[in-house]
C-alpha cells in the first residue's frame, strides 16, 4: 500500500507523484495550469525557515509554493 500524504508533509530530497489536487476556484485553476496534476512527478527540493515556502520541482522547472497551498495537494511515493 503507497502511502498518502498532503504535500506540506512530504520530506525534503524525495520525488513523489501527485494523487489529487484540491482547493476551489483561482487556487485550484492555477496549481493546474502549472503543471501540478494528478499523475505528475513532483520533486520536493527545500523549504525555507519555517517551512514557508516550499521550493518543488515539477515537469522540468522549479516553483515555490505556500505552506497552505501544499496542503491541497496529495501526493504518493513516486514509482521508479
Amino acid at each position: 500500500m503507497n502511502r498518502q500524504v498532503s504535500l506540506d508533509q512530504a520530506e525534503t530530497n524525495s520525488s513523489w507523484q501527485v494523487t489529487s489536487v484540491g482547493g476551489e476556484g483561482m487556487l485550484r485553476a492555477r496549481m493546474l495550469q502549472m503543471g501540478i496534476v494528478p499523475g505528475a512527478k513532483v520533486k520536493v527540493i527545500r523549504r525555507a525557515p519555517f517551512s514557508d515556502p516550499v521550493e518543488i520541482q515539477v515537469r522540468g522547472y522549479r516553483i515555490a509554493l505556500r505552506q497552505e497551498e501544499c496542503r491541497y495537494i496529495v501526493v504518493s511515493a513516486a514509482s521508479s
